[in-house]
């Protein structure tokens, strides 16, 4: 899918392509498309240390949005099905 695609489908407007959001939605479209690639080639190394580092990235970006703004951030994981929250 290509990137234009993605943004005019996506849960957030065009107007918000750099906010920390629709960074977090992107790199999750590229997570899932990847883990698809590496069912059928799983010894793809190079695509394996891609996933990798986007996952990395992904981790900081949803620990940044959880100290900033947690709502938003709980909204994100629900709508995404990212991780389980943990119940306080």
């Amino acid at each position: 899918m290509s990137k234009k695609i993605f943004i005019s489908c996506s849960l957030l407007s065009k107007e918000q392509t750099g906010s920390v959001e629709f960074q977090i939605s992107h790199l999750t479209n590229r997570v899932l498309k990847l883990t698809d690639h590496l069912k059928f080639h799983s010894k793809d190394y190079s695509s394996q240390r891609g996933l990798w580092k986007i996952l990395g990235k992904r981790k900081r970006l949803l620990s940044y949005l959880s100290q900033t703004n947690l709502t938003n951030y709980e909204n994100l994981i629900n709508k995404l099905n990212i991780r389980k929250l943990k119940m306080r």
